[in-house]
C-alpha cells in the first residue's frame, strides 16, 4: 500500500469519528414529566410554556396547554426579537411542549433558545399527549 492511499485512508476514517461525534452531541436540554409541570402551575409558578405543535396539528386540535403561546418550532429563532419572547427574562423557566413521538420539535426548540441564552428551558416529556393523559389544564386554542 502506498503511503498516499494509506494516509488517505486514516484521514477518511478520522472524518467520519468527527462527523459522528458532532451529529450524537446536541446542546443538552433539560426535561420535565407533565405531573411535575402539572404541581408547578398548580402552585401558580411563574413558568412560559410554549407550544411548537405543526401548524397542522395545531389547526387540528381545540384546545392548548393553559397559557400557552403557539409558534412554529422552525421559526422560534427568528421570533427572538419580538414580543413576548424579546421580553422574556434571560432566567425565566420555559417549558416547551410539541406532538412529536419523541418530542424532536421541542427539542430543537429548547436547543435554540438555550443557545440564545434562555437558562431554565425544559422540554415536556410526552409533550401533548403527555399532558392530555394527566388531564392537564386546557383551554380553547385562539383561531388564527
Amino acid at each position: 500500500m502506498t503511503v498516499c492511499r494509506y494516509l488517505f485512508i486514516v484521514l477518511f476514517v478520522a472524518g467520519l469519528s468527527v462527523v459522528t461525534v458532532q451529529a450524537q452531541t446536541p446542546a443538552t436540554v433539560e426535561t420535565i414529566t407533565a405531573e411535575e409541570l402539572k404541581a408547578k402551575l398548580a402552585g401558580n409558578e411563574p413558568i412560559t410554556i410554549i407550544d411548537v405543535r405543526s401548524p397542522q396539528g395545531y389547526a387540528a386540535s381545540t384546545t392548548t396547554m393553559k397559557g400557552a403561546i403557539h409558534f412554529k418550532g422552525r421559526k422560534i429563532k427568528s421570533r427572538l426579537k419580538y414580543a413576548p419572547l424579546k421580553d422574556l427574562s434571560k432566567d425565566r423557566e420555559i417549558v416547551i411542549y410539541c406532538a412529536c413521538p419523541n418530542d424532536e420539535s421541542s427539542i430543537s426548540a429548547a436547543q435554540v433558545l438555550k443557545e440564545s441564552g434562555f437558562k431554565r428551558v425544559r422540554v415536556l416529556q410526552g409533550g401533548w399527549n403527555g399532558w392530555l393523559q394527566v388531564k392537564g389544564p386546557v383551554e380553547p386554542r385562539v383561531k388564527t
